[in-house]
């Protein structure tokens, strides 16, 4: 049996079904773009049938995507598996993917049916995309749920009928890892022309083993996956691209390779965020923004002494610059040398490290995390302030009326303002903030938190931003969501001026 798996990405037809995250044309052949950059093999663009804007979206991609095969959805309807012909016209390699559900909840109660209809239907719908072209994918949809020997009776004849894929989905979720991977053996063993057709794991996330569930199937003789960048997807989502990359990656026991370039994989789940306006949740397995993130001061010394002490992943191996040693009360000794010594503050005698610590520990106890600045501070007593400070805010919206933000900002002992028209007020804003300080800055992440206390009323907005291919964080607190909005966005550019060897004022002031 091959060892190499298929990578099937569904991003921008399951992923899309998200309430919210739908995208444009342009958008589509964007990601379209860095999914083949990235190495996959089939990327489902769309259910053409579903609209005009999936139709054309298929078609553009079709264009524009030359090397992965381009997929479109049907159900098992001669009209649908029509409009998907068309729709994939220009398409290098064209695949339609059809069919059908294959449990008894789906074959009784949503089409009223019986068992023997439902592969006729199967069947006849493969066979009439077979007419137009070569490649075809048949899907049993709840196939999780359904009786392993109909199901193997329903995938042999499919496979007859000329379905060189056949995608046995868990769509709802519903299957443990061992139930899951004992399905794709049992196919592999009872389907006498099993050999002809690639078996596919598609699979749901409603009880978090999405992932487990994926590689179960593939470690039981499936060679496709249907995954999703970020895992997102219907409900809870679904199998992560990035998650079964780096689960073939890291077990080399599996003998299992892929084409994926696993390099690009954080920046575009970067880019996949930021199209669909669905943030990264920070403990998301491998993109998550707290995933190469150590807080705890044994886990910080184990990282600082030897990487793999407490990281199974080199974080550039997925596109992350680097590990994040993030100072707190839990942090150790350790830690704070690595941090005052990246600051400058080098060749501290044992005891003077001592005196550091223990004014650290008591300025840790009472905020959630230390910064630079408060390093600086500490060691040198000398009072920091922000480069870059928030002077004045106005903002002028409505229906009738294009959103200007006004901003003054203070630098140094200097202040600049700007106004500038954008797609919202905060848009707006930010983009008087750029126009002011004249740099390239791209938002990469807006999340809005309320609290709400009766008479006030607060909201807290996080950001990450990026500047010089790499990421910053900040986070603004105010009872106005726009001034919230442009305080988090300063938070997260003054960040940027410590890491430099003169401040961001200057830089500023000399543009």
């Amino acid at each position: 049996m091959d060892n190499k798996v298929y990578f099937f990405d569904t991003t921008l037809r399951d992923g899309e079904q998200v309430p919210g995250c739908q995208l444009d044309t342009h958008e589509k052949i964007e990601i379209a773009k860095q999914l083949e950059a990235l190495g996959v093999d089939v990327i489902e663009a769309g259910f053409p049938i579903s609209s005009p804007g999936d139709f054309q979206s298929v078609v553009a991609i079709s264009k524009v995507v030359k090397n992965p095969t381009i997929c479109a959805l049907t159900r098992a309807v001669e009209k649908d598996i029509e409009v998907a012909a068309e729709a994939l016209r220009f398409a290098k390699h064209p695949r339609i993917h059809t069919g059908i559900g294959a449990s008894d909840y789906h074959i009784k109660h949503k089409f009223n049916s019986t068992r023997d209809e439902v592969i006729a239907r199967g069947v006849a719908a493969v066979k009439y995309a077979k007419k137009f072209v070569e490649d075809i994918e048949f899907f049993a949809e709840d196939a999780g749920r359904a009786d392993n020997v109909f199901l193997a009776r329903m995938i042999e004849a499919v496979i007859a009928a000329g379905a060189t894929v056949v995608n046995i989905p868990d769509t709802t979720g519903y299957c443990l890892p061992e139930e899951y991977g004992q399905k794709i053996r049992f196919l592999r063993e009872n389907v006498s022309n099993i050999d002809k057709a690639i078996i596919s794991c598609h699979c749901h996330n409603d009880l978090g083993m999405a992932t487990a569930n994926t590689i179960a199937g593939i470690a039981n003789g499936a060679r496709q996956v249907e995954v999703t960048i970020n895992g997102i997807g219907e409900r809870a989502g679904n199998t992560s691209l990035e998650e079964v990359a780096m689960v073939l990656k890291t077990h080399k026991s599996l003998d299992l390779y892929s084409n994926i370039n696993t390099k690009k994989i954080y920046p575009l789940s970067l880019l996949v965020s930021k199209m669909m306006r669905m943030p990264v949740q920070p403990n998301k397995a491998v993109v998550g923004r707290n995933a190469f993130a150590h807080s705890s001061g044994i886990h910080q010394d184990g990282i600082l002494k030897n990487r793999q002490s407490y990281e199974i992943m080199d974080p550039e191996e997925v596109g992350v610059p680097q590990h994040a040693i993030i100072l707190t009360a839990r942090s150790g000794k350790h830690a704070l040398k690595h941090h005052l010594e990246r600051l400058g503050y080098n060749n501290l005698s044992k005891e003077e490290l001592v005196i550091a610590y223990q004014k650290f520990l008591k300025l840790a106890d009472g905020k959630k995390d230390v910064n630079d600045d408060d390093l600086i501070l500490m060691m040198d007593g000398k009072v920091t302030h922000s480069a870059i400070e928030l002077n004045r805010l106005q903002v002028v919206c409505g229906e009738s009326i294009a959103p200007t933000a006004t901003v003054e900002l203070k630098i140094g002992d200097e202040i600049k303002s700007a106004s500038m028209v954008g797609n919202g007020p905060v848009n707006a804003a930010m983009r008087a903030v750029d126009s002011i300080i004249g740099e390239q800055i791209d938002l990469e992440e807006y999340l809005v938190q309320s609290n709400i206390n009766r008479s006030y009323d607060t909201a807290k907005v996080h950001v990450r931003i990026c500047h010089h291919n790499k990421s910053y964080v900040g986070f603004g607190v105010d009872t106005d969501i726009i001034t919230a909005s442009v305080k988090a966005y300063l938070n997260a550019i003054n960040k940027i001026s410590s890491l430099k060897a003169k401040s961001y004022s200057e830089v500023v002031l000399a543009n």
